[in-house]
């Protein structure tokens, strides 16, 4: 069981997200990889890198692209004027991912600048993140919790169910919280989780990775809107929200 201070040590100020985007998303059909999935033409990973980018908090942004398609992302985010830090955007770097999502922030980890104390971990499949959603999340870390993951509260029932499709039990909804990304951690918690971490059992999110040290997770409240593209509805209610955000004049 982890239990590390991590508190000690020089103080450093920058923030970094990882993004890994080396997946290939079957359940949104067969073809790309998902984060190049369009949404109104654009790119998944684009409009996501473009909102994670912009966000004040954050100073530098690294994509953890598929091996086979390096140079493709880079391109890719070059035609979209990303690749160039400009006034009030973090600066843009891609590396290879690997097979896990687990591997691929991995390596992005080796890519990060000595001077990044918070890390942050963004989906690419949740491409309509609110920068606010981000800043808050890096807060958070700031304010002295390990990790942060935000979350909305569950409207569904949910049930327990054996192999057989039995129900077992029913827990109470209201301590229930469907978690989305950005994920943030203190710099070292992030590398010591992954550094314990078991390859051989991928985690599916890195604060499932501190939860196994021991470590504390805080939930901060999430947002509608960074729903994670998985299925083809869900590109379809993407389209809905940036179309209604291009009406009430919101950059998508």
């Amino acid at each position: 069981m982890w239990s590390g201070d991590f508190r000690d040590g020089p103080s450093v100020s920058g923030t970094a997200v990882i993004v890994p985007a080396a997946g290939r998303g079957e359940r949104l059909g067969p073809g790309t990889a998902k984060a190049l999935r369009a949404i109104n033409g654009v790119p998944m990973l684009v409009h996501a890198v473009r909102a994670l980018s912009s966000a004040n908090s954050v100073s530098v942004v690294i994509v953890a692209a598929p091996v086979d398609g390096v140079d493709e992302v880079h391109r890719l985010l070059s035609e979209h004027g990303l690749m160039d830090a400009g006034a009030g955007r973090a600066s843009l770097v891609v590396v290879a991912g690997g097979e896990t999502r687990q591997d691929s922030v991995a390596r992005a980890m080796l890519a990060l600048p000595d001077d990044v104390d918070v890390v942050l971990v963004h989906d690419a499949a949740r491409p309509l993140v609110p920068s606010a959603l981000v800043d808050a999340v890096a807060a958070a870390v700031r304010s002295g919790a390990d990790a942060v993951v935000p979350g909305i509260p569950v409207t569904d029932t949910v049930k327990f169910v054996d192999a057989a499709g039995r129900v077992t039990g029913t827990p109470d909804r209201s301590t229930l919280r469907a978690i989305q990304t950005p994920q943030g951690f203190r710099r070292e918690v992030l590398v010591a989780a992954h550094a314990a971490a078991d390859p051989s059992a991928p985690a599916t999110d890195d604060a499932g990775l501190v939860e196994a040290l021991g470590g504390t997770v805080l939930v901060i409240a999430g947002d509608e809107e960074a729903f994670k593209v998985t299925r083809p509805l869900d590109l379809v209610l993407a389209e809905a929200i940036l179309a209604r955000r291009r009406a009430s004049g919101v950059s998508s």
